[in-house]
């Protein structure tokens, strides 16, 4: 087997396993319901309270807007920190060849440190059900954490949604501050539709007593 075959068949290895970690949890038994319209549950039984009150949390009534494509438009991620003044803001409307130039502009986080991840998307013309965000962090090309958050659903509106996750901290000691990690994230509906996926391509998290000290939380590149 030549060189060229061996690097192909890794390559292969390391997409399908990639695709498997950012594959989402199953729920055994769990069957995906038919899809209906904006139209089609403003219509729905009109006597039935908890199926009015649903209704509402994903905006529908008479004369919901409506009609064409599903669509979710990511806006931004963004981390915010009680030790950080601002948050920290990722325009995720800019072209994926601009994302990936994040490589040369990497966040950095002070260890031991409380952050919260968040994002802001607008949904469009009709219902997303079983919206979630998934990530995966590496280092040296090995998985060290994974995020399985549930967005929810959502129905279409002009407003921006915005949705906060679970607060972490971040990894302190030796071991963390010897760490380079990129992070790829994704996010996808119960229709296994992806809408988000994209690696914080040299996405740095680094830690050292030098930048530990002269940090108040975070910065992104220079002008953070």
């Amino acid at each position: 087997m030549s060189s060229q075959q061996v690097s192909t068949q890794s390559t292969c290895s390391a997409d399908i396993q990639a695709e498997d970690e950012l594959a989402p949890t199953r729920t055994e038994g769990y069957k995906l319901g038919q899809s209906k319209t904006v139209a089609e549950l403003a219509a729905l039984d009109q006597e039935d309270e908890s199926l009015q009150r649903w209704k509402q949390s994903l905006g529908i009534g008479a004369g919901a807007p409506g009609g064409g494509e599903k669509r979710v438009v990511l806006k931004s991620l963004f981390l915010s920190s009680p030790t950080l003044p601002n948050p920290i803001t990722i325009d995720l409307t800019q072209p994926k060849d601009a994302l990936a130039k994040l490589k040369k502009d990497p966040v950095t986080i002070k260890e031991g440190v409380e952050y919260s991840v968040g994002i802001t998307f607008v949904i469009e013309n009709e219902i997303v059900s079983g919206l979630k965000y998934l990530q995966v962090v590496k280092r040296s090309g090995l998985t060290v954490d994974k995020t399985e958050a549930m967005l929810g659903s959502y129905g279409p509106q002009q407003e921006p949604y915005t949705k906060v996750f679970a607060s972490e901290e971040s990894p302190s000691g030796m071991l963390a501050r010897s760490g380079t990690y990129v992070v790829r994230s994704r996010v996808m509906d119960d229709d296994n539709t992806i809408w988000l996926d994209f690696e914080w391509g040299g996405y740095l998290i680094i830690y050292c007593q030098r930048i530990a000290d002269s940090m108040a939380g975070f910065k992104l590149g220079k002008e953070w």
